[in-house]
């Protein structure tokens, strides 16, 4: 039976297993390549720096983490609704990285320092998700809004001790639920029209 072909997908399934393996710090490209059974050239042709891969791997987990939100912002429900259950789902997606798998979690967190360029773009893609919602509540005459791309900004803002991964060991904590309620519920106060 031929070699499985090499992918991106590959590459960065390994280099997560390496990640989590090593740790950030000493993750090497050798280390991936050794690990899928090819040369560290192969890796390199389809990621040109140890950087891009490590960036790459950052974007991939990102976007895996968050596959659900783009489709709660996009869903027809009332707007009160879609937004609290971005919240939750995404408040969620953060926990579960964090609790179920604390090591990779912590070497996503040093990567994402590394690549703030790529954590910059995801908030903006957050921020806009939720401006989507807000915008589709003002239409609708549930929210009230002036200005919805700050008032999208100020609901991530408000709501981030639920996303920051600087208060994941909060997330733990015993009342951390009914504290979740309760800015949810503080936020749609204030918007609601």
């Amino acid at each position: 039976m031929p070699p499985e072909p090499l992918t991106p997908d590959r590459i960065l399934a390994a280099t997560e297993d390496v990640l989590r393996r090593y740790g950030p710090a000493k993750a090497t490209v050798v280390d991936v390549a050794r690990a899928l059974g090819v040369s560290h050239g192969s890796v390199y042709r389809h990621y040109r720096t140890k950087a891009a891969l490590r960036e790459a791997v950052t974007q991939r987990w990102l976007d895996l983490s968050h596959a659900t939100l783009q489709a709660i912002a996009e869903g027809d429900r009332p707007a009160p609704e879609r937004l609290r259950a971005w919240l939750a789902a995404l408040f969620a997606s953060k926990r579960r990285k964090a609790g179920d798998d604390p090591e990779l979690f912590a070497t996503y967190m040093a990567l994402a320092v590394e690549n703030s360029g790529v954590v910059e773009r995801h908030v903006a893609s957050m921020v806009e998700q939720i401006a989507e919602i807000v915008g589709a509540g003002v239409a609708a005459g549930e929210f009230a809004a002036a200005d919805v791309p700050a008032t999208a900004q100020a609901v991530w803002d408000a709501s981030g001790r639920f996303h920051n991964p600087a208060h994941a060991a909060d997330w733990a904590q015993p009342g951390i639920d009914e504290a979740f309620t309760a800015v949810c519920d503080l936020i749609l106060r204030g918007l609601a029209a």
